[in-house]
Formats: structure tokens, C-alpha cells, sequence
């Protein structure tokens, strides 16, 4: 193999370079949206598999791919394309971190609302390719697919592609932005995209208080308040539950005041508590998802893991973490059993991230036989990810 694929810079990948313990030959660093479809154009010549990585936070999540040849590292993909202020829109490289896109919308007063884990570090093509989980405030402005107006991608025969707006060119009869979010690189690779911004808002406050009744904190959501997200914590099952709500824009702190008179207690605070969006421990992540009126039952079906719980029950999305190191076949009896209770409950339970192969992330989807059919559609030669995705798609 020359010093090169496509004509793009290419070196050895080491160990650090491993896809859930999948360690690929070699890295390549395309710098254009050109230079990644020169590099799937050689793949497909050679029938490479191909793994795309953004800023790696989230790159143990998911199974691991069947093989892995190239990781194609999107680091040098990390300019804002443009920034129209006046229309409430930025256009990103895939390789821009979260971080750096709110520096730069900060200094024009704007935000693209999302409440990115590791945002420092997780880029916006990493974070569209997981699709989530998505932080607390898309109860009020939505997820990640939800403020994506426009998308190009490059198609494992190296097709450059594009959706929404300032479209050049489509691929017939699909949304390629739902399509390609939550997709963890298995149809090809998110090179760019455009999404919808807010005003930063004037003022923010938060509610925290310790919550005795689950209960309340659903019924928060309809509050004259108008909370931008209402979260609850709870280190561990026997562990109090604290809830923290969010409220943004004019008159904060006596919108605050009154939510605070809603729940009955706590305090109101300029500063969120510190567990406030964040995934503190990724190694075993399952998410959970329900009908808010459902949130004591799940709480009660999440007790017995053991794990710390932390989410939105407005919008119906937890999250555990595992405290401790859990063993394969302990792991998987967990998730069996926190399955059968939350799906009694009419909720969905997915394994985000585990150290186990075996370990069932997904439950049954009976979108599956869809799934496979746009997998065969955009990738027949399953040289993009394979096997990281639902029912090994």
C-alpha cells in the first residue's frame, strides 16, 4: 500500500486508532469533501471497510464492526463554512467540535441549542452520526435531527450528496438528514452541515430541589413558566432524586421564582448543578425511552441495575451509567430484565455502550427488514461500518 489512499494523506493506525477494540490498518485525513470521496472511491476499488470518527468520544458505542480497514478521520474537516447571522443559520465541516461552533456563534449572540455530551470534544458530525442522546433543553428546541436543515454526505462509492438547503445534488426520494442522523456511519460519511440557530437568551436560571415524587417532575412540562428542561438525578437507587429545571429568556429569575413555588421547594440558582447534561461514565450506557406518565415505573424498573439514572422525564428519555464494573453475563441479565419492565411501561430500552459484544443493545425493531433494505440501497458492498448498527446492519 503506497503512503496514500485516493491521494489522501494516510499513516498506520496504532492502538489508540481501535473501533470497540477493532483495530483498522491504516488512518486517512481528508481535508475537503473531495478528498473523502477520492478516499471511498479507492476503498471501493479495494474492497475496504471503512469507519468514519469524528472527535472519538462516542466511538466505543455501538458494537463493533465486523472488520475495519480504514478509520477515516475527520479532524482536518474543522472550519465553520459560513455563519449567516441575519437568517439564523451556520454551515460546519463534519470535523468542527461543539465547543468551537459555540465560540463562534457566541461572538454574534447566537447558539445552536443543544446540550452536546462532551461538547468540548464531540464534533458536529460525531454527534449527528450517534443522533443522541440528546441534552436536556431538546424539550424545548428539539434534538440534533430536529435543527438540521441541510446535510452533504459522501456515498460509499465516493457520490457526494446533499439535502435541504442550498441543495447541488439529491438523492431521489430519501431525506438524507434523517436518514444519515443516528445511522453511526453505516451509509456513508456526514462531510458537512447546516443547522438552525437561536438567539442566546437574555437570562438564565435554574430550579434544583430534592424531588420525594417522581410525579411532579412530569407534570412540569405545562407549567406558565415555560421550563426549557426539566432533568432529575439520581446516583444510585437508594439515593434521593434531585431535579434541576431550566428557565430561559426575559424575567428568568421570577419565572424561576414561581416554578420554584410550583415544585414546593429548592432553590434557585445562576448556574446549573454539576451533573446537568453530562454523561459521567460511558463504558455501560443504556437509554431509556417511555410516555412521561410512565416515569415512576421505569424509576422502579431501573432500580434493581444498581446504576446512576439521570434524564428528562418531560420528554420520556433516561439514561444509566454504570458506577461499577459489571460482568458480561451480569450486565446482560440486567438489561433483560430492565427491558421487560420498561417495555410493560410502553417504553424502548437501548444499549448505547457496553465492553460486551454479545449483550443485546437494540430489543426487537420492527423497523428492521426497512433498515436492511436503504443498508443494501446505499451500501451493497457493506464496506461502510459494518455491522454497527441495528440487527448487525
Amino acid at each position: 500500500m503506497s503512503d496514500t489512499i485516493g491521494g489522501v494523506t494516510t499513516r498506520q493506525a496504532g492502538p489508540d486508532d481501535a473501533v470497540a477494540g477493532v483495530r483498522p490498518r491504516w488512518v486517512v485525513l481528508p481535508e475537503s469533501v473531495e478528498e473523502i470521496a477520492a478516499t471511498l472511491r479507492a476503498c471501493a476499488e479495494r474492497d475496504l471497510a471503512v469507519v468514519p470518527a469524528g472527535g472519538g468520544t462516542k466511538l466505543h458505542w455501538a458494537p463493533p464492526p465486523e472488520r475495519c480497514d480504514v478509520l477515516l478521520d475527520l479532524c482536518c474537516m474543522n472550519e465553520v463554512l459560513e455563519h449567516a447571522a441575519g437568517d439564523l443559520v451556520v454551515r460546519a465541516q463534519a470535523g468542527v467540535t461543539m465547543g468551537a461552533l459555540a465560540g463562534v456563534l457566541a461572538s454574534e449572540g447566537q447558539e445552536l441549542a443543544l446540550d452536546v455530551p462532551f461538547a468540548e470534544d464531540a464534533t458536529v458530525g460525531g454527534t449527528l452520526a450517534t443522533g443522541g442522546p440528546a441534552g436536556p433543553r431538546a424539550f424545548r428546541y428539539g434534538t440534533a435531527r430536529d435543527l438540521l436543515i441541510g446535510i452533504t454526505v459522501v456515498l460509499p462509492d465516493g457520490t457526494i450528496a446533499r439535502s435541504g438547503g442550498k441543495v447541488v445534488k439529491n438523492v431521489a426520494g430519501y431525506d438524507l438528514g434523517k436518514l444519515f442522523t443516528g445511522s453511526y456511519g453505516t451509509l456513508g460519511v456526514i462531510a458537512e452541515a447546516t443547522f438552525r440557530l437561536h438567539p442566546l437568551p437574555p437570562g438564565r436560571r435554574w430550579v434544583v430541589a430534592r424531588l420525594d415524587d417522581p410525579a411532579k417532575a412530569a407534570g412540569l412540562a405545562a407549567s406558565q413558566a415555560e421550563p426549557s428542561a426539566v432533568e432529575i438525578d439520581r446516583p444510585a437507587p437508594d439515593a434521593p432524586i434531585t431535579l434541576a429545571a431550566l428557565v430561559e429568556g426575559t424575567a428568568a429569575a421570577g419565572r424561576a421564582a414561581a416554578l420554584r413555588d410550583v415544585i414546593g421547594a429548592g432553590e434557585v440558582t445562576e448556574e446549573p448543578p454539576p451533573w446537568w447534561g453530562r454523561i459521567l461514565a460511558d463504558e455501560v450506557l443504556i437509554e431509556l425511552r417511555f410516555p412521561p406518565a410512565a416515569t415512576a415505573a421505569v424509576l422502579d424498573a431501573a432500580g434493581p441495575t444498581g446504576m446512576a439514572l439521570r434524564g428528562s422525564p418531560v420528554r420520556g428519555r433516561l439514561l444509566l451509567e454504570s458506577a461499577r464494573a459489571m460482568e458480561e453475563g451480569e450486565l446482560a441479565a440486567a438489561v433483560a430484565r430492565l427491558r421487560a419492565g420498561v417495555e410493560a411501561a410502553g417504553g424502548r430500552v437501548q444499549v448505547l455502550a457496553a465492553p460486551y459484544a454479545k449483550v443485546d443493545r437494540w430489543g426487537q425493531v420492527g423497523s428492521l427488514p426497512l433498515m436492511r433494505r436503504v443498508k443494501e440501497r446505499f451500501d451493497p458492498g457493506r464496506r461502510m461500518s459494518p455491522g454497527r448498527y441495528v440487527g448487525g446492519v
